[in-house]
């Protein structure tokens, strides 16, 4: 904004400066030169685009080290900017709205292999995969005492699942669409599944040797202050999208209890991308809130990408704003603190261009016909200065706005 506004500005100033100068030579008194020398500096000097050059600057600054004591990072100065104008924010669910520290709660045997053998097939593949569900079966595979196996030829398919050779045996940990690639039917399988999911449970499908053996389901507990936070980010004019590659049923259970609009579950992590892009389409302006390294493409194409400061590395480097406290609420301070730097940002400039209003006509002489009164370059000098000290004075109250 700041950069549209000075493409006018300098080249108003440098042909009112001109053109005072040749009034001022044509029809000034003498000594002719020094009166139009006179003008044309002292209209350089008050309309030089100190306050101008430091209205935003000095505003984002200033919002960078509020934010800060927030738990608000901005590392991108454009992202607060265009936080400001965002009207729709995606959200993923796990480790976004949820604790990201899923508990194992179920295991459900579906072929002739007892549960817990089918928890120590899991947990040994689970060992090889950071996803947060997989440290939840590892985790709950330790406490229920299931005998440690290693799996050979591990392999991550991504939004899908995990496969891998353990005793010799093929096995296979995934939802429905991984189990859909093997050629599985879970129909079978799905009513039960269905159950957990309707509980707010994700629900993974355990195959080995080529046929359907169980049910892993998982809990991930929403974060308290969750639920406040998309009412406020309501209130602050959001719509909430929330996009997860959970199931339909999961992600409904979860966004019924937080009030969120729209839902698009079983989504891989470049639909995610897919999706941003798509709003844009439409005309909407997107901030992408995620955690985890799946999320790190549609943070970077996002007009604003939000990471929460306890996910992963890559996905912080992918955003432009990181909430240190890892929850919603930090949103709302993002968008709070957005909205105050522009409007701090404009009143800046209002201030910057008053200044220059009032002084470069005065400057290139306009009182002098009438009053005989010419503005000297030192007096211009000063009010120059008495801009940017308004402009630095009006920042500085970012210090003090209540996100």
């Amino acid at each position: 904004m700041a950069d549209r506004v000075s493409a006018v500005f300098v080249l108003t100033v440098v042909g009112v400066a001109i053109l005072a100068f040749a009034l001022w030579m044509i029809f000034g008194p003498e000594p002719v030169l020094v009166f139009a020398m006179a003008a044309a500096v002292s209209v350089l000097i008050v309309a030089c685009p100190c306050a101008l050059g430091l209205a935003t600057p000095i505003s984002i600054t200033t919002a960078a080290g509020r934010g800060a004591q927030a738990g608000v990072l901005i590392k991108d100065a454009e992202a607060l900017e265009r936080m400001a104008g965002v009207d729709t924010l995606i959200v993923d669910k796990t480790g976004t709205l949820t604790m990201g520290k899923p508990k194992l709660t179920d295991m459900v045997a579906l072929a002739d292999i007892t549960e817990a053998e089918l928890l120590s097939l899991a947990a040994a593949l689970e060992r090889g995969s950071e996803h947060p569900l997989a440290e939840a079966i590892v985790e709950g595979a330790e406490a229920a005492g299931a005998a440690r196996q290693e799996a050979a030829e591990f392999a991550a398919v991504t939004g899908k699942g995990v496969r891998g050779q353990i005793g010799g045996r093929a096995v296979v940990l995934g939802n429905a669409a991984m189990m859909k690639d093997l050629g599985l039917d879970t129909g079978v399988a799905e009513d039960r599944a269905d159950t957990l999911r309707t509980e707010g449970k994700t629900a993974m499908f355990i195959a080995v040797d080529g046929a359907l053996a169980g049910i892993v389901a998982v809990a991930d507990p929403i974060k308290e202050s969750t639920a406040q936070a998309i009412k406020e980010l309501h209130a602050l004019g959001l719509r909430v999208i929330m996009a997860t590659g959970d199931n339909d049923r999961t992600a409904q259970a979860v966004a019924g209890k937080l009030g969120i609009d729209e839902v698009r579950a079983g989504v891989l992590p470049e639909a995610k991308k897919y999706l941003i892009d798509q709003l844009r389409r439409e005309g909407h302006k997107i901030a992408m809130a995620g955690d985890g390294v799946n999320d790190a493409p549609a943070l970077a194409a996002a007009d604003v990408g939000i990471a929460m400061g306890t996910g992963a590395d890559v996905a912080m480097e992918s955003a432009g704003i990181t909430l240190l406290g890892g929850d919603l609420m930090g949103i709302v301070r993002a968008r709070k603190l957005a909205r105050a730097t522009l409007r701090n940002i404009k009143q800046n400039l209002f201030f910057a261009f008053a200044y220059n209003a009032l002084g470069v006509p005065i400057a290139a002489g306009l009182l002098y016909p009438l009053s005989g009164l010419l503005l000297s370059p030192m007096i211009a000098a000063a009010a120059m200065s008495l801009s940017s000290v308004s402009v630095i004075t009006n920042a500085l109250r970012l210090r003090r706005v209540e996100l």
